[in-house]
């Protein structure tokens, strides 16, 4: 995957396996940054604006490989969130200490990683370490708890 430049959202399909839907421009490179970002129902925060949450200890290493991790899929067993990279170069630790249990887990990368889903295209974590979460929403109308974004 390294083009030596930003791969396009077609390359990412490809080595992904994810088809993406007819609204995207599969031709337009995938921006990589470092800062927080967010990909509908997923937050990318770089690790230095989350010191206290770190993978636990025993937590497994995953190498992000081959055609990715889906990391999570919408509600309704829809799209998936797949994080892609090149072999050898990132690792995805599932199991973190999270207090308040939004966090899908701990990203850790020598090179550019890329999030695609098929609905919103593709975005880039510049290498770096970073804690992926789910997005929660205040439910203030009702006076119910907190709900996840779904997309």
């Amino acid at each position: 995957m390294n083009h030596g430049h930003a791969p396009t959202l077609a390359d990412l399909a490809d080595r992904s396996g994810v088809d993406v839907l007819d609204h995207l421009d599969t031709q337009v490179r995938v921006p990589v940054i470092a800062g927080l970002q967010a990909q509908g129902d997923l937050i990318v925060i770089p690790e230095d604006l989350v010191p206290q949450v770190r993978p636990y200890s025993q937590s497994i290493r995953l190498n992000v490989a081959g055609s990715g991790i889906e990391l999570l899929r919408s509600e309704s067993g829809g799209n998936p969130h797949t994080l892609v990279s090149d072999p050898g170069t990132c690792f995805w630790y599932p199991s973190v200490n999270d207090l308040i249990r939004l966090s899908l887990g701990f990203l850790e990368t020598q090179v550019s990683a890329y999030l695609i889903h098929p609905e919103h295209g593709a975005t880039g974590m510049a290498p770096g370490r970073y804690l992926i979460r789910r997005q929660r929403e205040r439910n203030g109308s009702s006076g119910t708890a907190d709900r996840f974004v779904y997309d």
